[in-house]
C-alpha cells in the first residue's frame, strides 16, 4: 500500500486578498487530500450576464435576424450560441498548441 504524502497545514489568512495570492502561487495538493472529494451539482445556479454594447454592421445584423427567424430564436441567443462555439474552438485550438508547441 503506498504512503500516504504528508499534507501541509493551511495557513491562516487575514484577508480574501491574501488567501487569493497564496492560491495562486501554490498547488492545493500540498495541502488538501482530494482523493474523497466528490463531483459538485448545483442544478439552481443561475450563470451571471453582463449586458454590452456591440455595434454591428447593418447587413451582418439582417443576416442574424433572418437566421435566428428560421430557427425561431431571438437573434441575440443565436449570437450567443455563435460566440460560444467559436470561443470553444478558438480555446481548444490553443490549448493544443501549448501541448504541441
Amino acid at each position: 500500500m503506498a504512503k500516504r504524502k504528508q499534507l501541509k497545514p493551511i495557513p491562516r489568512f487575514r484577508t480574501e486578498a491574501e488567501e487569493r495570492a497564496f492560491w495562486e502561487s501554490h498547488d492545493t495538493a500540498d495541502f488538501v487530500d482530494w482523493s474523497g472529494a466528490h463531483l459538485g451539482f448545483f442544478p439552481n445556479l443561475k450563470l451571471s450576464t453582463e449586458t454590452i454594447s456591440l455595434r454591428l454592421p447593418a447587413g451582418l445584423l439582417a443576416e442574424l435576424k433572418i437566421l435566428a427567424n428560421k430557427r425561431d430564436v431571438p437573434y441575440q441567443s443565436l449570437l450567443k450560441l455563435y460566440l460560444a462555439e467559436r470561443v470553444a474552438r478558438e480555446v481548444a485550438r490553443e490549448s493544443v498548441g501549448r501541448t504541441t508547441g
